[in-house]
């Protein structure tokens, strides 16, 4: 069994902001692979499906970015599964609009999301890192980060999710 988080904060108000590309990849993947309806559980909202004949639990935590870590505790601990086991899919300031890249472990690089999830489960789990680049002034990353794409990125970043999905 694959667990595949997508972060995100929950709620209309942070929709299609930058920060909620984990969230819209998995919904993604859920739309087109027929997964389940999503569902509260775990402070999340869950789906399940399968890839590839695989079983797959889709998980947008429910908690805002900052605290997905208990989100994340408790659904591994609920199909008592291993971290080899975990893909956390998340936004990335330091790539370009639209690039992706993928480590297992490392530092959170000071994403809070994951800092939460390395906090409370550790941090050697598997990381789809999506592009949303960075603002010019450092002081206005988190007023950056929760606001939504220009016209321009927004294609650019449905289409990277269409295609890795």
């Amino acid at each position: 069994m694959q667990i595949i988080v997508g972060l995100g904060n929950p709620g209309k108000k942070y929709e299609r902001n930058r920060h909620n590309v984990g969230f819209e990849t998995v919904d993604c993947i859920a739309k087109k692979n027929n997964f389940s309806p999503w569902r509260k559980k775990f402070q999340s909202q869950i789906s399940e499906g399968k890839i590839n004949l695989n079983k797959v639990i889709l998980v947008k935590p429910q908690t805002l970015m900052n605290n997905s870590g208990f989100a994340v505790k408790e659904v591994l601990h609920f199909y008592k599964t291993h971290l080899n086991n975990l893909t956390v899919i998340h936004d990335d300031i330091d790539l370009k609009v639209g690039r992706i890249k993928s480590k297992i472990g490392g530092s959170h690089g000071g994403h809070n999301g994951l800092r939460s999830i390395d906090q409370q489960v550790h941090s050697d789990y598997f990381r789809l890192r999506i592009g949303i680049d960075r603002p010019v002034n450092k002081s206005q990353v988190a007023n950056y980060v929760l606001s939504n794409f220009s016209e321009k990125d927004k294609y650019t970043i449905d289409n990277v999710i269409n295609l890795i999905t």
